[in-house]
């Protein structure tokens, strides 16, 4: 083709379309350049909404129950055993081994087969609520919150490493490179903050296996990645002005730097040229937004009590959780997570990584829980109290569970703690459309698999976009050829859950 004709067809694509979006467009594009959502040069270009704004709200499938989601991300796989399904008949079978044929065909990440035995537990239980629910002593203010909470104790997945699990929990798929859980909520509703990123990130602990890749957005545009906020000094890097630098010299620059790339945009129509545009006006937001969110100066006496943001360490602080004031650093991020909810972020992501417990499992269990036992429940109260939970889902979810037989690792103290265990696990939700105080699924009478009612992570996967008025089988992302979802080719919807 030559130069003359490559330039006619671009001319002719260009007014096509411009001119096909419509009067009506641009009549919208004259109001929401009114209201600063767009600017002059992109509403007279037709630019769609979407490409200046891509978290604009999005309507659902169908009507949700949830509008805001709180990850309570246990990385490292706490001992369900120990904390949410008891097992009475392990207690009575402690120090025996398994049948030779329940071996042979599973892996595991460090127990030696052949020297294998049970391990009971050396937890006391008691029932909560008005529905009964089993938790153990570890678990005493989060018991009280019982008729609140759907426990699943039958879920299942077939990765028994830590970075595989997480991926699969947080993508629907133990791969790399794939969109997570906020990513795709993210990407099909967007978000009702303005000045707040739509998918937030806070950790405590060691930091989990899986990184970065746990809060990412995969091969999505980057606007849905999810923002790490740090624990201490601001929470985005960068996110102040350089000393000397005033506003109106910032939005001035911006303005220029925000025209530059929308000419870019009208001419590529590279969705991460809008995605350059909405994280440089988010920032320029946040620089007013985000100091006030992490300043809790305005909450009560009681409110900061309750959280235990100010608590003393635990006497008989111990083990992986014990990492650079973590109890306090979970208890300020679920208060910071009710104050996001409040401000319309979409999803919350809480990662806290200390469970791998392959030795010292009692003590180091003992204060793992005691960290994030009073936060989680204060947050359940808080946001039932404010009206809030109706709409906010809770999760408390790890990549798997762990082994009834005890770790026998010739460096490990043998018996003293627990490997990976995928074949049965708990995890359970509160609010945002579910029917608490119910238990759902068995496992079998040492915990070792399902025996009633199986639930695979798609599966958990599915039912949580339903919430949210989402078909998993409906969104999706064409990438390389291919139409991917959250739930992969697997995933149904689990109606007992749902209120």
């Amino acid at each position: 083709m030559s130069p003359y004709e490559l330039y006619v067809t671009q001319t002719r694509r260009n007014f096509l379309t411009s001119s096909a979006s419509g009067l009506g467009l641009a009549a919208l594009g004259g109001m929401l350049t009114g209201d600063g959502v767009l600017s002059p040069k992109t509403a007279m270009a037709g630019v769609p909404l979407a490409a200046t704004n891509p978290l604009a709200i999005k309507p659902p499938h169908f009507a949700p129950k949830a509008k805001s989601c709180i990850f309570l991300f246990q990385a490292g796989a706490p001992s369900h055993l120990d904390l949410f399904d008891p097992k009475p008949k392990l207690n009575e079978l402690d120090g025996k081994p398994l049948p030779k044929e329940m071996l042979e065909k599973v892996r595991f990440a460090f127990i030696k087969k052949e020297t294998a035995v049970l391990l009971g537990s050396g937890r006391t239980w008691s029932k909560h609520g008005e529905c009964g629910m089993d938790f153990s002593d570890f678990l005493p203010h989060l018991s009280t919150c019982a008729d609140d909470i759907l426990m699943v104790r039958s879920m299942h997945s077939e990765q028994f490493n830590h970075h595989p699990g997480q991926l699969l929990l947080s993508c629907g798929r133990a791969t790399f490179g794939l969109p997570t859980m906020g990513s795709w909520l993210t990407y099909g509703l967007g978000t009702e903050s303005q000045n707040l990123p739509g998918y937030v990130v806070l950790t405590s602990g060691r930091g989990s296996s899986g990184g970065a890749s746990l809060w990412s957005s995969g091969f999505l545009p980057s606007h849905y990645a999810g923002v790490l906020f740090r624990n201490k000094g601001e929470p985005v890097l960068n996110l102040s002005n350089p000393d000397g630098l005033p506003p109106e010299l910032q939005r001035r620059g911006l303005d220029v730097l925000r025209t530059l790339n929308e000419d870019r945009l009208s001419e590529m129509h590279d969705p991460e040229i809008a995605s350059r545009i909405a994280s440089y006006e988010l920032a320029f937001r946040m620089q007013s937004a985000a100091p006030e969110l992490i300043d809790l100066g305005g909450e009560t006496a009681s409110t900061l009590g309750a959280y235990g943001v100010e608590r003393a360490q635990h006497p008989q602080a111990t083990g992986r959780g014990n990492v650079d004031n973590a109890h306090l650093s979970f208890a300020r991020n679920c208060l910071l997570a009710r104050r996001m909810v409040e401000r319309g972020v979409r999803f919350v992501n809480i990662i806290y990584e200390a469970w791998d417990q392959h030795s010292n499992l009692d003590a180091d269990l003992r204060y793992n829980s005691w960290v994030v036992d009073q936060p989680i429940a204060a947050l359940l109260k808080d946001l039932k109290q404010r009206g809030l939970l109706e709409s906010t889902l809770v999760v408390w979810g790890a990549e798997f569970g762990r082994t009834p037989l005890g770790e026998n690792r010739p460096s490990r103290d043998p018996n003293t703690g627990r490997d990976h265990h995928p074949y049965s696990f708990t995890l359970w939700m509160a609010g945002g459309g579910i029917k608490g105080g119910q238990v759902y699924g068995e496992s079998d009478e040492i915990g070792w698999g399902v025996a009633k009612d199986p639930v695979h992570v798609n599966d958990f996967h599915a039912t949580l976009l339903n919430l949210f008025g989402l078909d998993h089988l409906k969104l999706t992302h064409r990438n390389q050829g291919r139409d991917f979802r959250l739930t992969d080719v697997a995933g149904k919807v689990i109606d007992r859950w749902i209120a």
